[in-house]
Order: structure tokens, then sequence, then C-alpha cells
């Protein structure tokens, strides 16, 4: 099994890495112009300093430092203060209306809003499908996505 870990380290920190992987036995590989082939094994072995700012497996580098200083979510700002988080708990409730005075609802389709079927004001240029209401640009188009679409319309 060939466990290998490409690291495309910083601009900045490249000749630091370049020099500690010709001083590997054997020595690393690079697979890109500022790629190198890092077996799993010795990955854990390399200098924090040369990783940090890279992009490991095409992820970027976070050193264990700066993961244990990220912060988690531990709870939701209300306006009555700081609420817990509880996982698959319900959202908390929005104080009136969580729209603002110039939104506009939106039409919902089981209550007599747009059904997604074909309008009666088709734009000029372009032809529906009277099947599935999917837009083309062309007769032709249209035609020969309902031959191989539709055959039984």
């Amino acid at each position: 099994m060939n466990d290998m870990i490409k690291i495309q380290p910083a601009r900045a920190r490249r000749r630091a890495f370049a020099a500690w992987a010709v001083a590997q036995v054997p020595k690393i590989r690079t697979v890109g112009t500022n790629t190198f082939a890092v077996p799993a094994a010795l990955f854990t072995e390399a200098p924090e300093d040369i990783l940090i700012g890279s992009l490991v497996d095409g992820h970027r580098y976070v050193s264990p430092a700066e993961d244990a200083a990220s912060s988690e979510l531990v709870g939701v700002a209300t306006p009555d203060g700081f609420r817990e988080a509880v996982p698959g708990g319900p959202l908390p409730e929005a104080p009136g209306n969580a729209y603002g005075p110039d939104s506009t609802p939106v039409p919902d389709a089981m209550e007599g809003g747009d059904s997604g079927g074909p309008s009666a004001e088709t734009p000029e240029g372009v032809f529906l499908c009277t099947t599935c209401s999917r837009e083309f640009t062309s007769e032709r188009g249209r035609d020969t996505h309902s031959r191989l679409k539709h055959p039984e319309a």
C-alpha cells in the first residue's frame, strides 16, 4: 500500500520544507512543481514550522495549537441572553416578524402560487416543453428534448 501525503508548502516556507525533505533518508520526492509526496509515517515527524500555511492533501494545514484555540459553538445568542445549544433541538423563535418591513412574501405553490407549469406569457425566443415546462432557445432543441425525454407524449 502506498500511503503518501501530498504537501504543498506555503510560498515563504518552501525552501525550509525542501531542505527538510532532502535531509530525509530516503529523500522525499516531488510530485509537482511545488508539491512533495511525504510518507504518512514521516509526516508526523515533520517540524511544525515548515507545515504552517501549507496545503496537505488539498486541505489547509491546521496546527494542533490552532485547532485547540478555535472556538466551538456552545450556545445561541438571543435577545434574552445566551442559551445553550442543544443538538437536534428547536431553533430560537424570532421575536415578532422575522422579516423586515419592506419584505415581500413569496407565494407558496400549494396555496395557489406559481405551480411551475407553463405560463400564459412566454417571452419571445423561449420555447417551453409542454410536458415538463423546461425552457429552450430553439424549437429544434425543444423537439429533440421531447423525443428523448418524453417518448410517450
